[in-house]
């Protein structure tokens, strides 16, 4: 049952607004979570996979935090795969095939066991302030309920319009309602509005497929999972060719409600598998392109670059004779397929004639079209690095809200928006991450500095750090903030500290041990040569210890320049900017320097250095002025 009073009102139930709402009530305040359908929390409503390129660096840093969307990953994963293992240890990321019945299933357990958590069922029409200051919301069915603050994470339901053709419905998801009140309300506060679009592929039946003409992808054994938990699971229990009974699982790691341990993570994995476009398919959307909601004139929102549309890839890369089409299980027991690479705004005849001329789903029953979805974002530069809002005190905006695309992205930034509004409420200090600290951080100073007039997606090339910002090391190198945010278990600190300490100590040893006139360091940085090879190894370490002890001995000096650049870049992030300074004062700057640093309201001095239309010289007249107000060295 809700009150009508809370500390933290989180508003929408997706991957962001989970994340944001867990947060905050391990935080120990006050949350409610209101949602249109509590039924609905946690929904993979597009792909089934959580992770791959960077965005698994994205899950990774939020399991070291104390998010859940990682654990919960693994533990209703169907497929587990290691991406770019013929690479280097920096770009090396996980991908996990989700069972999209058992994920929400799963997340709204935890939601149910959460202390310090309400949910409730309804639609937030407006927010409410008092001066400056949020106060609170009103909802359509309840009215109003107030709140110190309040986190934003309405994905793709604000104005939202699923299109399919020339057809096009008021809905924020298919068959869902969207939300027209509170972009209104958002409007009335001043702002800044744009419009987005993404889409996603019709759904096929598993059974009227043809498995012998597509190339099948296996998942990786033993399995690559992103949470701490699974791999301590997995290693305690795994036994090869055996399974364990899912009651003793619970038993042992005290599961208290069902759902919560659907299966051993990682056994009896199912294959995806890959087939392609070809000519025919390509003349039949080229044929119709027209008929399209996006080459048709129903489209006002720009589209996502890195996961375009299928009309989009053949009218942008018409040269090439196919495409990959990934077809991709939605579940053990679910009987939909995803055709990865098929998203589409077409008719849902076209639709049809395009899928039959696929090899291998000539016959393929499609139960669901595919859609284009346009809604309303929030320009991101509007808001602090702790996703609060510049023009509301208190108001943080999370998730596609700001332009990402991804259940990663939106899930990171629910996590620090929730995160840092139970601070406010608590009185405490920001909780923020930095560009050389973590991919979150990339994320959100990308967001907040550059802004985005389309979908941002996380790659690994956005971090100038890549080196030092492992998906492997996430745990070791959040550590401190970690331990300061205080959601992760005391004894997961202390192991992760004890486990540090011995990487530190183990590295340090190479280095002073020499054996024929080398030193062990040395002898692991020759070419095939791992740890396990050396003279004089320590048998007792752990294989986590291990790996991390190789990467940091064999790329050693790459990550001290590396290490170096960042302690040069952090000078500048120490140089603060008072946020009421006058940059009209600074008559040397040039104008549109002037109005880009007025708009962006930069906090320090690497901020600004970053802002599109910020050149070197004006940094430095703006350090040289900084300095004479403010007395910084």
């Amino acid at each position: 049952m809700y009150k009508t009073l809370y500390d933290v009102i989180v508003v929408g139930g997706g991957h962001a607004g989970y994340e944001a709402a867990l947060a905050s009530a391990r935080m120990g305040v006050n949350t409610l979570l209101i949602t249109l359908n509590k039924k609905l929390i946690g929904r993979l409503p597009c792909n089934p996979a959580v992770g791959g390129i960077a965005k698994s660096h994205l899950v990774s840093e939020l399991d070291a935090l104390g998010g859940e969307l990682g654990r919960n990953s693994d533990y209703t994963g169907i497929q587990y795969r290691m991406l770019n293992t013929r690479k280097g240890p920096a770009v090396q990321s996980n991908r996990i095939q989700c069972d999209k019945d058992l994920f929400p299933v799963r997340i709204q357990a935890v939601l149910g066991m959460q202390k310090h958590l309400d949910i409730h069922d309804d639609i937030v029409t407006e927010i409410r302030t008092k001066g400056s200051k949020i106060c609170g919301v009103t909802t359509r069915g309840s009215g109003d309920i107030d709140a110190s603050a309040v986190v934003i994470c309405t994905g793709t339901f604000l104005r939202g319009r699923v299109l399919i053709g020339m057809k096009s419905i008021n809905e924020g998801r298919m068959g869902e309602e969207s939300a027209e009140e509170l972009s209104t309300s958002f409007d009335r506060f001043g702002f800044e509005l744009g419009r987005l679009k993404t889409g996603t592929p019709p759904r096929i039946h598993r059974d009227s497929v043809d498995y012998s003409k597509m190339e099948i992808q296996p998942g990786d054994n033993p399995p690559p999972f992103f949470s701490r938990m699974a791999r301590k699971e997995w290693k305690m229990f795994h036994v090869e060719h055996q399974k364990e009974s899912s009651i003793g699982m619970n038993a042992m790691f005290h599961v208290e409600q069902p759902g919560m341990h659907p299966w051993m993570p990682g056994t009896d994995q199912i294959p995806c598998w890959l087939t392609h476009t070809n000519e025919n398919t390509h003349q039949i959307i080229a044929e119709n392109l027209k008929k399209s909601a996006m080459y048709g004139g129903l489209v006002e929102g720009t589209g996502v670059r890195y996961c375009p549309s299928i009309e989009d890839k053949i009218v942008k890369f018409s040269g090439r004779d196919s495409h990959h089409v990934f077809v991709e299980p939605e579940g053990r027991n679910n009987i939909r397929l995803y055709p990865n690479g098929t998203s589409n705004s077409l008719p849902e005849d076209v639709q049809g004639q395009m899928i039959h001329s696929i090899h291998g789903l000539e016959n393929a029953e499609i139960i669901r079209p595919g859609y284009a979805i346009e809604y309303d974002y929030s320009n991101p530069t509007q808001l602090f690095h702790t996703l609060e809002t510049k023009l509301v005190e208190n108001l943080f905006f999370a998730g596609q809200l700001n332009g990402t695309t991804g259940y990663e992205e939106a899930a990171a930034q629910g996590f620090v928006a929730g995160a840092n509004a139970a601070i406010k409420v608590l009185g405490g200090g920001p909780f923020t991450l930095s560009r050389s600290e973590s991919y979150i951080g990339v994320l959100i100073d990308d967001l907040v500095t550059k802004g985005t007039d389309e979908p941002y997606r996380m790659f690994t090339s956005r971090s100038e750090h890549r080196l030092t910002l492992r998906q492997d090391n996430v745990y070791y190198r959040l550590f401190e903030k970690t331990k300061k945010l205080g959601i992760v278990d005391i004894s997961e600190i202390e192991e992760i500290s004890d486990q540090g300490k011995q990487i530190q100590a183990e590295c340090d040893r190479l280095e002073t041990i020499y054996f024929d006139g080398k030193s062990l360091g040395q002898m692991l940085r020759q070419p095939n040569f791992s740890y396990k090879d050396l003279p004089h190894n320590v048998s007792s370490l752990s294989d986590e210890v291990i790996k991390q002890v190789e990467i940091e001995v064999k790329y050693a000096g790459y990550i001290k320049r590396e290490k170096e650049r960042i302690d040069a870049a952090r000078r500048k992030e120490d140089q603060h900017i008072p946020s009421d300074f006058d940059y009209d004062n600074v008559k040397s700057l040039r104008y549109e320097a002037r109005e880009k640093l007025k708009n962006i309201r930069p906090e320090n001095l690497g901020q600004a250095s970053r802002i599109s239309g910020v050149n070197p010289s004006d940094v430095s007249i703006l350090m040289m002025f900084i300095k004479r107000e403010t007395g910084q060295n």
